[in-house]
């Protein structure tokens, strides 16, 4: 073989693989993320070739050493990565015989680098889901915090972003709660479809030695083999799963972020957001920006893309391994990247959130966010309901025209509207009184709010005592 090619499939060439495709093939450059990854799973394939008398078990002791070593080696930055070598695989492998002779030779024996990098990248994904995972539970863990102190802080709710009904902000808080809820789910769903070893598949059908692949499936902490080789080594489900929980959960994130810039904004002036988390402007002294909010925003597209890079990378794909699959990594690294920092930045920011009470208040009494209320009373008064919403429409008409909302009004201008009304109404017209009249599950009353936040904490130390 020339030295010249490269050693792991260079003997069949008769010239060396020109210099720019060799540039413009090679993975190693970020394909070396992988390589704790591929060490695990490198130090697992020998200890099994061992117990099955493939290797002795010195030559096993001398590989798992060598791997070893290499790892200290990548990890004090002292590894030479060598782009003609292509990928981690071999740079690892190329190494490992350098270090050992002839033995190191030996560990590629029963598969191949197309069920190797199908391990690595489940070994690498099933980490980063589990750090994912603590970032999540720490976000959840601080908003259901924040949610039940603020459980009686009165604020407008939206729909349209025009005023409708009063809630709480702890209310509100739970809705986002509610959101990443489902993410953790789908995340919990990913991971255990991700933990299925692909090593044994090799090339693509599978390999002529004995290879006992429920020991290695046990030895990295996978829940089975994977049951047909072809698929093994061609399926890339994972990642795209992986990458839709991230586009819902930046998707979730990004509209909670729209509503901290609309929140934090002069505009609505609800919420003041700490210092650490905001930067200001080169030219305007007075500006407090919310800068990690808005980049949350901003990345959620960017994820997005991801997915969709990975949906069409494997939409056309012949079975099994093609070229195409190296495409996979660095839209799925960026992914993990992007999330664990975003939540990360969440997860110390929401609880650091202090809420305007005042400013929320006197916004939730604009807008006659108690119209609702008011149908309700004439209705438990005897009227239907269309003609109560009547009723309350013309007295909306008429609060616009003498500037003055429902619960400023006096009796006799309500009663103009309906002789149903009587002095008990105001009860149900004050901010307080109508979230407190929402005194059921899933409901704002304040009781509900703090009931609803002990619940979901349980529900989180009971995943803590867990994990």
């Amino acid at each position: 073989m020339s030295q010249a090619t490269n050693q792991s499939w260079g003997g069949r060439f008769s010239e060396p693989t020109d210099a720019f495709v060799e540039r413009f093939t090679a993975s190693v450059d970020f394909d070396q993320r992988l390589a704790q990854q591929d060490i695990q799973g490198s130090i697992a394939h020998a200890t099994m070739l061992a117990r099955i008398g493939v290797l002795s078990r010195d030559e096993c002791d001398t590989i798992v050493n060598g791997l070893n070593d290499i790892r200290g080696e990548i990890e004090r930055g002292e590894f030479d990565w060598s782009v003609p070598l292509e990928d981690v695989h071999m740079n690892i492998e190329a190494r490992l015989t350098e270090k050992i002779g002839v033995t190191g030779k030996k560990l590629h024996t029963g598969r191949s680098r197309n069920d190797q990098v199908a391990t690595d990248i489940r070994l690498f994904l099933r980490d980063a889901v589990d750090a994912v995972e603590a970032e999540l539970i720490r976000l959840r863990e601080g908003m259901v915090a924040l949610a039940a102190r603020e459980a009686d802080t009165i604020m407008p709710g939206f729909t349209h972003l025009q005023t409708a009904q009063p809630v709480t902000f702890g209310h509100h808080l739970l809705a986002w709660q509610e959101m990443l809820a489902r993410d953790h789910d789908r995340l919990l769903d990913c991971r255990r479809r991700m933990n299925v070893l692909p090593l044994g598949a090799a090339a693509l059908a599978g390999t002529t030695y004995p290879i006992d692949r429920h020991v290695t499936s046990d030895l990295l902490g996978f829940d089975r083999p994977a049951e047909n080789s072809l698929d093994a080594v061609s399926d890339r489900d994972f990642a795209i799963e992986f990458t839709g929980f991230a586009s819902l959960l930046l998707m979730h994130m990004s509209r909670m972020s729209e509503e901290l810039v609309l929140w934090s904004s002069a505009q609505f002036d609800f919420i003041d957001l700490p210092d650490r988390f905001c930067t200001g402007s080169s030219i305007m002294p007075q500006k407090k920006n919310p800068d990690v909010p808005e980049l949350v925003r901003g990345k959620t597209g960017r994820v997005y893309g991801h997915l969709m890079s990975l949906l069409t990378l494997m939409k056309s794909q012949p079975l099994a391994y093609n070229k195409d699959n190296q495409e996979d990594k660095e839209p799925l690294f960026d992914t993990v990247t992007t999330v664990l920092d975003s939540l990360k930045a969440f997860a110390d920011m929401v609880p650091a959130i202090e809420p305007k009470k005042a400013h929320m208040f006197e916004a939730a009494r604009q807008g006659f966010s108690t119209a609702t209320d008011l149908a309700d009373y004439l209705v438990r008064k005897g009227l239907a309901f269309r003609d109560a919403h009547d009723v309350v429409g013309q007295s909306v008409a008429y609060g616009l025209q003498q500037e003055k909302d429902l619960s400023e009004m006096t009796l006799d201008e309500l009663q103009r509207f309906s002789g149903a009304i009587e002095p008990d109404v105001f009860d149900v017209l004050t901010l307080e009184g109508s979230v407190a009249a929402r005194n059921h599950i899933g409901g704002t009353a304040p009781d509900q709010v703090r009931a609803a936040a002990g619940r979901a904490q349980a529900t989180l130390a009971d995943i803590r005592a867990n994990t």
